[in-house]
């Protein structure tokens, strides 16, 4: 599908200087999708966005989001299961994504691309913003394995 429909891959604004900055850094990520692998690694491939290390895609948990075991299991992947929910932050643009962060205990930037602001808000996100440019790493830690992100210009 991504490769016949390469015409109508819209990048989301700041997401390829976010990922970018992330990979140089080396700082730990993952995309948590309910789409399916060959599907999610086919629009990277497309867009030539960096590929995570770890993913958790729509065949590995039992229920799509709202369910929040997508996002513990890319937190488990990432080897921060033990870190405290709120210390992880999770980038979604739809609401069922916000609710699935919120319900595993995650700090939730949403990202105004696909939905109206106010479904996003009843979705419970802690902010949202136009898109990634408003998401840039200030540093990495590489020996606490913290990231430190600012967010700018939130809508909420």
């Amino acid at each position: 599908m991504p490769i016949k429909h390469r015409d109508d891959a819209t990048e989301v604004p700041g997401s390829r200087a976010l990922l970018a900055t992330l990979e140089t850094a080396g700082a730990p990520w993952a995309i948590v999708t309910s789409g399916t692998r060959p599907l999610v690694t086919g629009w990277l491939d497309v867009m030539q966005l960096a590929h995570p290390r770890f993913m958790v895609t729509a065949e590995e948990v039992a229920n799509g989001k709202p369910d929040p075991a997508c996002y513990r299991l890319g937190a488990a992947r990432l080897g921060l299961e033990g870190a405290k929910p709120e210390s992880l932050l999770v980038l979604e643009d739809a609401p069922a994504g916000v609710r699935a962060g919120k319900a595993a205990g995650y700090r939730v930037v949403a990202l105004a691309t696909t939905h109206a602001v106010e479904q996003l808000r009843e979705a419970g996100a802690d902010w949202i913003v136009r898109d990634m440019r408003s998401v840039t790493l200030e540093r990495f830690d590489a020996k606490g394995r913290v990231v430190s992100v600012r967010i700018a210009d939130a809508l909420v």
